[in-house]
């Protein structure tokens, strides 16, 4: 079998346009993969050098394979099941700031940078008081670039046209006005001077991003039929779902700079993400969560085991266009098109999507995610949302450990369970749910703003333990 380099494959020079800090699975199968597709179709010419944020990195591994990789996508389009293998050029170089700082510094400083692309976790947007902007690199990613737009500020003597775009796709709401925000502490904290926090505003563009695609990462369990398949070794295959989106929101001089959308990528640019985040949320994510406790108490261990129970599949889709798209406030076609996209993914039979997985901290997640959707009911439509409520329901009953899935084992805030569980009362379920939801601890909403909550779930609770998950979920539809 073939080595993947440059021996093997021809791989052309492209300018580095873009630095990326991050090298891990998602932004390989997602960004990367995407300024590939941007670049073969002619609509760009942006190479990218990958920095690894932390000592301990991949930037050894892929310069073994020249930068390059596959990406290795199957989903479902159109209700049929699709393949796309690409192997992904975009890439001209990896280094570890931990060993080659002048490389990595002479990077930041180059005339030819146009961008920053950064994934360094959900943790690596933070504030760290005293972080040393003179370390070679300081510790954190919000001082790493703190220091490197000052020398690039001082090297181009403020020059408004040597700003950079900062596209953040760490998981965190405001990622990227986030990091401009710490950006400028650092820079106050530091007196860098009114000059270059003056810079930093006006000529440094943050994006604040949402990104959607699963990326499952390296398929270890069948790599050595995928390998024969492509016909190389190569040892960075990145597996996904052929879904993808990236809704970016901020200054419109990145579509110029960055014109993804050219190519026929799912890249959606707006002057805000905040709307498209809330919608996104409640459709996608939000049928995620309240699909759970109902599928894990009907024996499911996985996405396409629920949407293969009929009974499951119609509650999520009854949900989700009787009560979800109902209160969001944007044309009803549109939206039954976008609802239409994001539930198909549920039917991706490539995926092993575990209930357990998609579980963790349920409680925070049904309050965000869900809730809104039952009071907007009760506040625009004077409406009771039961499916969205009998989800909830369900959780509390597969978190007292009486439910259909004993051996289940909730990973929640421990205080929280603890309390649903001590205090269950199987003679007083009202009492019982009423308690629950007046916890102040638990909830940040006031849930008796919708005044008919607690019985409805009461209800709920009653039919799932006395007529068990099937005959309550038929109930309910």
């Amino acid at each position: 079998m073939k080595e993947l380099n440059k021996s093997t494959v021809e791989k052309k020079d492209i300018p580095v346009k873009i630095l990326q800090f991050g090298e891990g699975n998602f932004l390989r199968a997602f960004v990367d993969w995407m300024i590939d597709k941007a670049n073969n179709a002619g609509v760009m010419n942006h190479g990218v050098v990958a920095v690894q944020p932390i000592a301990q990195g991949m930037a050894d591994m892929l310069r073994k394979q020249d930068c390059m990789y596959h990406v290795y996508l199957e989903g479902i389009k159109d209700k049929q099941p699709v393949k796309e293998i690409a192997l992904v050029k975009s890439i001209m170089d990896a280094l570890n700031p931990y060993d080659e700082y002048a490389k990595y510094e002479e990077l930041f400083l180059s005339d030819a940078l146009e961008m920053i692309i950064s994934n360094t976790t959900e943790a690596g947007i933070r504030y760290e008081e005293g972080d040393d902007l003179n370390a070679q690199p300081p510790k954190s990613f919000p001082a790493k670039m703190t220091a490197l737009l000052h020398k690039r500020f001082k090297k181009f003597n403020g020059d408004p046209n040597k700003g950079l775009l900062v596209i953040c796709c760490e998981l965190i709401e405001d990622n990227g006005s986030t990091l401009r925000e710490y950006v400028l502490k650092h820079a106050e904290a530091n007196n860098l001077g009114a000059d270059f926090i003056n810079w930093v505003k006006n000529s440094v563009h943050f994006y604040d991003t949402l990104v959607d695609r699963i990326v499952p990462g390296f398929p270890r369990e069948n790599i050595d039929e995928i390998k024969q398949e492509i016909g190389f070794d190569d040892n960075l295959v990145v597996k996904g779902e052929y879904f993808h989106v990236w809704a970016i929101g901020g200054d419109p001089i990145i579509k110029q700079k960055f014109p993804l959308d050219k190519a026929g990528l799912n890249v959606l640019f707006m002057d805000d993400i905040k709307d498209f985040r809330a919608k996104k949320v409640r459709i996608l994510n939000g049928a995620h969560t309240a699909m759970v406790p109902v599928a894990l108490q009907l024996g499911c261990q996985t996405v396409m085991d629920a949407f293969n129970t009929p009974e499951v599949e119609r509650y999520i889709n009854e949900m989700v266009y009787k009560e979800v798209l109902a209160v969001i406030d944007e044309d009803p076609a549109e939206l039954k098109v976008f609802a239409d996209k994001i539930l198909e993914r549920f039917y991706n039979p490539y995926l092993k999507h575990y209930l357990k997985d998609i579980s963790l901290n349920s409680i925070s997640k049904w309050e965000t995610r869900d809730y809104p959707t039952v009071f907007d009911n009760y506040k625009k439509l004077n409406k009771d949302a039961k499916l969205t409520i009998f989800s909830f329901a369900a959780l509390l009953v597969l978190y007292t450990g009486k439910s259909a899935a004993p051996d289940f084992t909730p990973n929640d805030t421990p205080e929280f369970l603890e309390f649903i569980q001590s205090t269950f009362k199987a003679d007083d379920i009202k009492g019982w749910v009423a308690g629950v939801v007046n916890n102040k601890q638990m909830w940040k909403e006031n849930f008796a703003e919708v005044p008919f909550f607690v019985d409805e779930v009461a209800k709920g609770v009653e039919a799932i333990l006395a007529k068990g998950m099937p005959a309550a979920l038929k109930e309910i539809i």
